[in-house]
């Protein structure tokens, strides 16, 4: 069985998430590894932390795939003094590769939030922000959906907190809990800069994470949108599957027999929560 070099799997990867659609400020590809050197075992994440670099390290991987870069703006050092230079010293003295599919691999088809749609059990009819270079109308950010059968946001939020990864936040809503919902648009990692999208698409729901008090005040003021808010991880989490699964379609149509893992650590930055959930308001005249 051949074993690939890393340049062969990264062009692969690139079929995948071609790094010229990436946003124009965004900073994809490979960030270290050497392209001769053989690949066997590759591990998924959504940040490249230590952490997940560590676990990279105890698995005998040879590339991390992470979806968020790890030097999103330019740097002078790699220093093993601050953090992020202790991670590209730790990933070449072990000789593994790191490489990033941020915004390409948001806006691909299947994307990322394709995945974050079937955790949720709901039908993609679309694209809510659609790419207009794609003839086929497939790729583009965000995902129109249908929920069938129809739920109420209560019972569509508790679906959310079953099925995607716990979190210290995990499920926010706002709206009518007994609001029944048939259409719902989605957008894994921070999605509030879509909500003039979300409104033209008329749905009854967004789910998305990192929602601001104002964007989310704004666009309850301007129609009864119901909206989800989990983690930016956690709406992330379920493309690290979703990629797996694909590189593995490559490997075995390659014969490469490559072994592919998904990292469960919980890297949302988030680690606790206190306090008491405000009362209901109680009814006028009580």
């Amino acid at each position: 069985m051949p074993v690939p070099a890393l340049s062969e799997v990264i062009a692969a990867l690139e079929t995948l998430w071609p790094p010229q659609r990436a946003e124009q400020w965004d900073a994809v590809g490979t960030v270290c590894g050497d392209p001769a050197a053989p690949v066997t075992r590759v591990l998924f994440a959504v940040d490249p932390v230590q952490e997940v670099v560590d676990e990279a390290v105890t698995l005998g991987a040879d590339l991390i795939v992470a979806h968020h870069p790890l030097y999103l703006r330019g740097t002078t050092t790699v220093s093993a003094g601050t953090f992020k230079g202790r991670v590209v010293h730790t990933l070449i003295k072990n000789d593994i590769a790191l490489h990033v599919a941020h915004t390409n691999a948001d806006s691909a088809d299947p994307g990322v939030s394709d995945a974050l749609a079937g955790a949720l059990g709901l039908r993609v009819t679309g694209p809510l922000v659609p790419d207009p270079t794609d003839p086929s109308g497939r790729r583009g950010l965000g995902r129109v959906c249908e929920l069938d059968p129809p739920l109420t946001l209560a019972e569509f939020a508790d679906r959310a907190a079953r099925h995607l990864p716990a979190t210290a936040q995990g499920i926010r809503v706002a709206g009518d809990p007994g609001r029944t919902l048939r259409t719902v648009a989605v957008c894994g990692g921070s999605g509030d800069s879509l909500f003039d999208q979300v409104r033209a698409a008329g749905v009854d729901a967004y789910v998305t994470a990192d929602l601001r008090h104002h964007p989310a005040s704004e666009a309850q003021q301007h129609s009864p949108l119901a909206l989800v808010d989990a983690a930016h991880w956690a709406t992330e989490w379920p493309w690290t599957e979703q990629a797996a699964a694909q590189l593995d379609e490559i490997s075995d149509r390659h014969g490469w027999g490559l072994r592919t893992h998904v990292s469960r650590l919980v890297t949302d930055p988030w680690t606790g929560r206190f306090g008491r959930e405000a009362a209901p308001e109680a009814p006028t005249g009580a």
